[in-house]
């Protein structure tokens, strides 16, 4: 199908979008995004979008992590400051893809191989 690269550019962009959403929506946004990429993960193989939605989907297994630990550990105060963390590095991680998705560039570092 000749609309694939597109349609799928949309669907990254959506997943951004939606987890962005997440801070409005109580992470609602985050749930709706990780499953739109669970779904199109293998649509997207092989082209530049991969690698975008395995960014998505471990930005939320990531945030997920954050907010479970900043919960159980809320009672003794520190949970707040890993609150604090895992929204800093949510916010980073949807930046750093989308930015990385208008320019065309890769979201994960290419390492050098020797």
């Amino acid at each position: 199908m000749s609309d694939k690269p597109d349609t799928l550019r949309t669907i990254v962009i959506a997943g951004y979008a939606l987890q962005a959403a997440g801070f409005i929506t109580g992470g609602l946004g985050n749930l709706v995004a990780v499953v739109l990429a669970y779904v199109k993960r293998d649509d997207a193989r092989g082209t530049q979008y991969e690698e975008h939605l395995r960014w998505q989907i471990n930005t939320f297994w990531g945030a997920l992590a954050g907010a479970i630990l900043g919960w159980v550990t809320a009672i003794i105060l520190i949970g707040f400051a890993i609150f604090f963390a895992t929204t800093i590095w949510l916010i980073y991680r949807i930046i750093k893809g989308w930015l990385a998705l208008h320019e065309g560039k890769p979201v994960y570092p290419i390492t050098s191989r020797s």
